[in-house]
């Protein structure tokens, strides 16, 4: 038999590892992350600008020359454009190109104040960090394509609206006439009908293409562990995923795919290009260089279309601009048959948990009007769901916790035979009928809920900036609060003090929820039964506190659920406790505040 000490050695490794981990993942990688967004806002020296269609990445066309980057002001005014406004967007069409490349999301801010600017999607090129898509024809020795030098011309339409659509013309001298009808909803969804009639002398053949691109990813995107960012599709009937480092570093991929979508995706925004679902399209994901900066790209090209002369052939294709919201693209599922393109949230490998939970605290929101009650609500059920093996958990701690005056006679007893004493002890559990892994169990079975949990409120935009009270403006964010300043009572931001101000804004971040985790999950473990020797009971004492400071930079929504969820579990316990007569720390507390003690 194993010596408890062995095996409590053991678990104590493995969560120290576990604490490393989090503490590297969650609060030095962030910390880093922040400094890199602080370079990212010094000027840059250059960014590509493309010679031809789709960055010059399709085929036949230029590598992209350097240039130096302007203002976004000064980029869009360099083309002649068309406004969209919608209730959902508001932005301009570049004539020049025909590029969708000016966009802002009208329901969302960069901050909870509700005065910040709206979220900027798409940017046109020449601006840092320039973002947009563009739809068009290519061809073998066909002269005269439009590319990103051709000017249309408005030939329907001056304002794209959902009830107003445009309509852009361009004649090429070989006698090609381009005919491009833009039509947009009250979301986020592009329509583009694109007809080409050949009124020249010869027959050509072109294949249709479409082309979202991204010059350099911002310093903020791309680096977490948690959520997906970079190229993101639905092609050969499966989802694919580069993030931007592995694209840099890797160059992309390419394959064929009958309908599906692809684009670029940040954690709650997509940009994604939606060919017909009945087309056989090649999909790729490319990136080339401009100077020192990666231009990353999503794209398909059709099939070859014989246009003979005095026809014409009409392909249209659609798309998506917008933040990613559940609902909305499940509803553009059904409503186009586009393949699992709610999947551009980043459900994870634990998918057959996060989407449930993710459905469920919907469901409860509806019914409740709050993020922060749904979470609540869901703590609840999922305390209700293991209530029978956490009974049985708490039940066993609590008659361990019972033995321990015995177990220590036996420790005694036979301190210098540990075969004999391992024997006594686990005769004693036998006796009393008292299992001591019973506790485990509950635990492993929440630890994917908690997990679950933290990419739902990681990756779901229903989460941003949804308030709870008080001073919960975002469940998303971290508890806004911190001890440094009497959690607001002094005007002053520990972050501007000099040398450990970064800390202060960092690891050492407590605010009021970070504060009563640790609280809630220190008595819990002052219920449990101590384990191993006094050396090791003291380090188990100090993980509270330990896990106080990790959890202190997660989203409030995790917080909220975890320390309600202790609260659960220390009314469980507590009442198990009372059952068996077992002296507990509740009523230890209580006897020190109010100097009386109450009988077990």
């Amino acid at each position: 038999m194993r010596d408890d000490s062995t095996r409590n050695t053991i678990i104590f490794v493995v969560c120290s590892l576990a604490l490393l981990l989090l503490y590297q993942v969650f609060i030095l990688e962030p910390a880093a992350h922040r400094r890199q967004a602080e370079a990212a806002r010094k000027p840059a020296a250059a960014i590509g600008a493309t010679a031809g269609p789709a960055a010059g990445t399709l085929p036949g066309v230029a590598a992209p020359a350097q240039v130096h980057v302007v203002t976004r002001q000064e980029a869009a005014a360099t083309s002649p454009r068309v406004t969209i406004d919608t209730p959902a967007l508001q932005g301009s069409i570049s004539l020049k190109g025909a590029r969708f490349d000016d966009l802002f999301l009208k329901q969302y801010r960069e901050t909870v104040d509700p005065n910040s600017p709206p979220v900027e999607l798409l940017r046109p090129e020449g601006a840092l960090h320039a973002w947009f898509a563009e739809f068009g024809w290519t061809g073998a020795n066909v002269p005269g394509l439009p590319n990103a030098n051709t000017v249309w011309t408005v030939t329907q339409g001056s304002t794209l609206t959902p009830t107003s659509p445009l309509t852009l013309q361009y004649v090429s001298p070989a006698g090609l006439t381009f005919t491009r009808q833009i039509a947009i909803d009250a979301r986020f969804m592009f329509t583009v009908t694109d007809t080409v009639a050949n009124t020249g002398a010869a027959p050509v053949s072109l294949a249709p293409y479409g082309s979202v691109q991204r010059q350099g990813a911002p310093a903020h995107v791309g680096h977490s562990q948690i959520v997906h960012e970079g190229a993101i599709g639905w092609l050969g009937d499966e989802l694919r995923l580069i993030k931007y480092s592995k694209w840099a570093k890797d160059g992309g991929m390419e394959l064929p795919s009958r309908g599906g979508w692809t684009g670029i995706t940040d954690m709650y925004w997509l940009a994604a290009l939606i060919p017909s679902q009945s087309e056989n399209v090649r999909g790729a994901f490319r990136v080339t260089k401009a100077g020192d900066t990666n231009i990353f790209e999503a794209n398909y090209v059709g099939a070859l279309r014989q246009i003979p002369v005095g026809k014409q052939v009409t392909e249209t294709t659609r798309f998506f601009a917008g933040a990613k919201t559940v609902p909305v693209l499940k509803g553009y599922e059904k409503q186009f048959d586009i393949p699992n393109l709610n999947w551009a949230v980043d459900w994870g490998r634990l998918r057959l948990l996060t989407q449930p939970i993710f459905s469920f605290l919907e469901f409860i929101y509806r019914h409740v009007g709050n993020f922060g009650l749904a979470i609540l609500g869901l703590t609840v059920v999922v305390r209700l769901l293991f209530f029978p093996l956490a009974n049985k958990q708490y039940e066993s701690m609590t008659k361990m916790k019972k033995l321990q005056p015995q177990m220590e006679e036996l420790r005694a007893r036979f301190k210098e035979d540990p075969a004999k004493q391992q024997q006594e002890i686990m005769a004693l559990y036998q006796r009393e009928k008292v299992n001591p892994i019973a506790g485990c169990l509950p635990l492993l079975l929440q630890i994917p809920v908690f997990f679950a949990l933290y990419k739902v409120l990681s990756v779901t935009i229903e989460m941003r900036h949804a308030p709870f009270m008080g001073w919960i403006k975002d469940l998303s964010a971290r508890d806004p609060t911190t001890i440094w300043n009497l959690f607001g009572l002094i005007p002053w931001n520990p972050a501007s003090t000099p040398l450990i101000g970064q800390i202060l804004d960092s690891t050492l971040h407590l605010g009021v929820l970070p504060l009563a985790y640790g609280f809630t999950m220190w008595l819990t473990t002052s219920m449990s039964p101590p384990v191993g020797d006094p050396m090791q009971q003291r380090i188990f004492k100090l993980m509270p506190l330990l896990f106080m400071f990790i959890m202190a930079p997660f989203a409030v929504g995790l917080l909220i659920y975890w320390t309600w969820s202790n609260v659960l579990t220390i009314l469980q316990q507590y009442v198990i406790m009372r059952r068996l007569k077992v002296d507990n720390p509740v009523d230890q507390l209580i006897a020190r505040f109010t100097g009386k003690s109450r009988a077990a």
